[in-house]
């Protein structure tokens, strides 16, 4: 296994790239205008990688609903809290982690089942981002926030 270093870290769980990985933090305010930048901020990491348009579709749908669930149902749309991306990137790999210090998930697998919303939404989210990625991680603690980490492989 390839040497590995922390993107971010939060309630004790780590998430790790590839250590020669190019790693950046963006900040932003949980506003639904930033869902397009969290999308232009991923797709722009894996820009000059061989990835094809429709892969890049995918990880942009795939960060969208993650940005998008921490600003709904992690801070119930309020635009004053913030949501976190950490991005790591490499030859062979894209992880991307999205983190809120919202409301958390107080149940993760029925959260994660398709169809399932507690907003009267499609509930699809999580299906979106589990079938456009290669592994999606959820890491919550109710009423202090969650973590969701995607990994893509790059060819």
């Amino acid at each position: 296994m390839a040497e590995q270093t922390k993107i971010s870290s939060w309630a004790g769980r780590e998430v790790l790239a590839a250590a020669d990985a190019n790693k950046m933090l963006f900040r932003f305010l949980s506003r639904s205008e930033n869902v397009a930048l969290a999308r232009l901020l991923a797709a722009a990491a894996v820009a000059e990688r061989d990835t094809t348009v429709v892969e890049l579709d995918e990880i942009k749908v795939a960060v969208s609903e993650a940005v998008s669930n921490a600003i709904i149902h992690g801070y119930g749309n309020e635009p004053q809290h913030y949501v976190e991306m950490s991005i790591a990137v490499n030859q062979r790999e894209l992880c991307i982690s999205i983190h809120d210090d919202g409301v958390g998930i107080l149940d993760i697998e029925q959260a994660m089942r398709p169809s399932f919303s507690t907003e009267g939404r499609m509930g699809l989210g999580f299906a979106f981002m589990q079938s456009f990625m290669d592994e999606v991680e959820v890491f919550s603690v109710p009423r202090a926030g969650t973590t969701v980490s995607m990994r893509k492989k790059l060819a």
